[in-house]
């Protein structure tokens, strides 16, 4: 019995925490006015026949706040690497030097901004929706348990302090991403 509580604990754990990293992820593409190889992962590149991630056939840098450079592992891609920036559809007009491909993210206006945070916002609630989702389960779980009723009440208040302190951590990044979205 003491192994399905611990079990019912620890993955509710992880599946919040898993919440949070999601979150995350979601959060690094969300450009917040300076340039980030991030913003270039979604980018597919036609590499002798097969689409491959930019990543793999390219260095991807960022020499300062407002620019994003290329360099291809192979010079005759820079068209292609073009091309996948294009059809990627992120909203930018890559410059080819012959050598590498450099691309200016330009600052954002207000009412870009407004729109990434609401779009911050949208990704904390789901991330929020997950965790309350986990105690759920979680609780659902507690009540096929055969113990005690003051055992249960117990277990379900541990569980709800972890919801509280996930539901925390998702208010705390998102307050920060919309700080950073914000700053101009």
């Amino acid at each position: 019995m003491e192994e399905e509580i611990k079990f019912i604990i620890d993955s509710t754990k992880e599946a919040m925490h898993n919440a949070l990293l999601h979150l995350e992820k979601k959060y690094i593409n969300i450009r917040a006015g300076k340039a980030s190889p991030a913003m270039v992962n979604a980018v597919m590149v036609d590499y002798y026949g097969s689409l491959t991630p930019l990543s793999q056939v390219a260095n991807v840098n960022t020499p300062d706040g407002m620019t994003i450079t290329i360099q291809p592992w192979e010079k005759n891609l820079i068209p292609e690497i073009e091309k996948g920036i294009h059809q990627a559809n992120i909203g930018f007009n890559p410059m080819n030097n012959g050598e590498s491909i450099i691309i200016t993210v330009p600052p954002l206006t207000e009412e870009r901004r407004r729109d990434l945070a609401k779009q911050a916002k949208h990704e904390a609630e789901e991330s929020k929706i997950g965790v309350r989702n986990d105690r759920k389960n979680a609780n659902n779980d507690i009540k096929d348990l055969e113990i005690s009723e003051d055992m249960k009440k117990n277990l379900e208040i541990d569980v709800q302090k972890l919801t509280d302190f996930h539901i925390n951590k998702i208010d705390e990044i998102f307050a920060n991403k919309e700080k950073e979205i914000m700053t101009v």
